[in-house]
C-alpha cells in the first residue's frame, strides 16, 4: 500500500520513490512502474528505475532504455547502456552505444584537458575604488546644467 502511494505521488509529481519502492517493483516484476520512473523521476529514481530494469531482463522496456541512453546526467545514461547490455541487443544497436561511450570518454578527456590548462593561468583581480559621495554629487550637479 505505501509503495502503491508512493508511485501516485511520483505522477502527481510531488514526491520521489525510495530505492525501497523501486525494489519493491522490482520484486513483483511491475514493469509498468518502472517505466514511468524511468521517465519520469529525478535523476537518482532514472538511475535506480534503469538498474532494476536490467534485473528483469525485460525485452519490452527496450525502447525506453533506448530514450534513456540520450539523458542530460550521464549516470542514468550508462545505467540505460549496462541494461540494454544485460538485456541483450542486436549488434548494430551495440554498435552505436560502443559509439557513444567512446564520444563520452573523449568528452570527458578534453574537459579533464581543458581544467588542467586553466589550473595553471593566474588571474589578477583589481579591486574598483568605490566613487566617493564628493564625486557623485559633482556628477549629480552637472547633469543638472543645461547642455551648450
Amino acid at each position: 500500500m505505501l509503495y502503491r502511494i508512493s508511485f501516485i505521488l511520483l505522477q502527481l509529481h510531488l514526491r520521489q520513490p525510495s530505492k525501497q519502492a523501486i525494489n519493491f517493483w522490482l520484486k513483483r516484476y511491475d514493469i509498468p512502474k518502472l517505466e514511468y520512473a524511468l521517465k519520469h523521476g529525478n535523476y537518482r529514481t532514472r538511475r535506480w528505475a534503469a538498474e532494476a530494469i536490467a534485473h528483469t531482463s525485460n525485452n519490452s522496456s527496450i525502447p525506453v532504455l533506448l530514450q534513456a541512453i540520450n539523458d542530460r546526467v550521464q549516470n542514468v545514461s550508462v545505467a540505460a547502456l549496462n541494461a540494454l547490455e544485460t538485456i541483450g541487443i542486436p549488434q548494430d544497436v551495440m554498435r552505436t552505444i560502443t559509439k557513444k561511450r567512446f564520444y563520452w570518454l573523449q568528452k570527458r578527456r578534453e574537459r579533464q584537458a581543458k581544467q588542467a590548462a586553466s589550473s595553471t593561468k593566474s588571474y589578477t583581480i583589481y579591486r574598483w575604488e568605490r566613487a566617493s559621495k564628493a564625486s557623485f554629487d559633482r556628477v549629480k550637479e552637472q547633469l543638472k546644467r543645461p547642455m551648450r
